[in-house]
């Protein structure tokens, strides 16, 4: 449920900063925390307002829509529409991390890291999937899966949690000793939510790798652990130590993998309302430390879902296709810097939009 009181706060937070903006500077954030509902355009946040009018995201009062094509394709994927909102450039179909000509673009995360930031990459499916690779990682073909790993190991990203234990084992059946010792030397290792909760706890925790499911974690309804919330919970406990501020990326894979496969809506529900959940934790951790920039998103809708009516008056959900799909996305926001990421935006805008934020010198 949500409360009037931590409403009205949110509200008195999002009118200093802008009376700041009024003033003649952009607020700059010190923290930014980006989450990623993969997949999931207007119709499958209509199904989770429908089961839950108390979303996190209410509380949120930037809204856009996000044009999510990429430079030469009207139907985009997760690799370019990551690349765009990491890199502030759009990309062709499978590129992580780097332009239409193959050459690397900087990213937020990376700038974020090169100005003393902490960074951490959370998802629920494989760690070195497309959109959490396009912060950390340049290479022409989202199936470099080793290759991104080496480059999120070699930033080093402090936190990196989701699935891909598997990729421990493809390390010692392809003979990757430097890699395994680097990861070994750099990063605290962790398989389960108890040992999770334990570690981000620690105060001597500063890199931490979770792998908790050979590649993608089990969907929502089948009691995902730890849950997106715990490891959002984790991520932002270890980050806060770095008292120069941090970058965090979430993602809920669940939201397009399972509008691919056309699931009942119980179970794309579930995966929506999980990830509001962790929208939650970071809008908790927003109230204490205003100077955070939330931004909730998409990469791209899928499933093509359309919500019609019945002779009982219920909500009839029908999939027109198991692809992505070209409708614009929501976007919701709160924060310093918010209102510029308001109304219909390029993915690519939002992109340059964030690493500006960045930038001391820019306004």
């Amino acid at each position: 449920m949500i409360h009037m009181l931590s409403i009205r706060k949110l509200l008195v937070v999002s009118l200093l900063a802008s009376a700041c903006s009024q003033g003649g500077t952009t607020p700059k954030p010190n923290k930014i925390i980006m989450l990623f509902a993969d997949g999931a355009g207007i119709e499958q946040w209509t199904l989770a307002h429908f089961a839950d009018e108390n979303l996190a995201v209410r509380q949120m009062p930037v809204t856009g829509l996000v044009d999510t094509r990429g430079s030469n394709h009207q139907v985009s994927g997760s690799a370019p529409t990551a690349t765009a909102f990491a890199t502030g450039t759009r990309s062709v179909m499978g590129a992580i991390g780097v332009g239409p000509d193959s050459i690397p673009r900087e990213s937020v995360l990376e700038k974020a890291h090169l100005q003393g930031w902490g960074t951490g990459l959370i998802t629920t499916t494989t760690i070195t999937d497309a959109t959490p690779a396009a912060f950390a990682a340049h290479v022409p073909s989202r199936t470099q899966r080793m290759d991104i790993l080496q480059q999120m190991v070699n930033l080093p990203v402090n936190v990196l949690l989701g699935g891909g234990s598997r990729m421990i084992e493809v390390l010692e059946e392809q003979g990757l000793k430097e890699l395994q010792t680097l990861i070994a030397d750099r990063y605290r290792y962790v398989d389960s939510s108890t040992e999770l909760s334990i570690l981000s706890q620690d105060s001597t925790t500063s890199h931490i790798l979770g792998l908790f499911s050979p590649g993608e974690m089990p969907m929502s309804l089948r009691g995902r652990s730890p849950s997106l919330a715990e490891m959002t919970t984790a991520g932002i406990d270890i980050l806060d130590r770095n008292p120069n501020g941090f970058f965090l990326l979430v993602e809920n894979e669940g939201s397009d993998t399972y509008s691919h496969r056309n699931l009942d809506r119980e179970v794309l529900v579930a995966e929506m309302l999980e990830f509001d959940d962790a929208v939650g934790i970071a809008l908790s951790y927003f109230r204490e430390h205003p100077e955070t920039l939330i931004v909730v998103t998409s990469d791209h809708e899928t499933g093509g879902i359309t919500l019609r009516g019945d002779e009982e008056r219920d909500i009839v959900m029908e999939y027109a296709t198991t692809s992505h799909t070209a409708a614009l996305v929501p976007l919701f926001a709160i924060g310093p810097g918010s209102a510029q990421l308001g109304g219909l935006k390029r993915n690519d805008e939002i992109g340059k939009i964030l690493i500006g934020l960045l930038n001391p010198s820019s306004n």
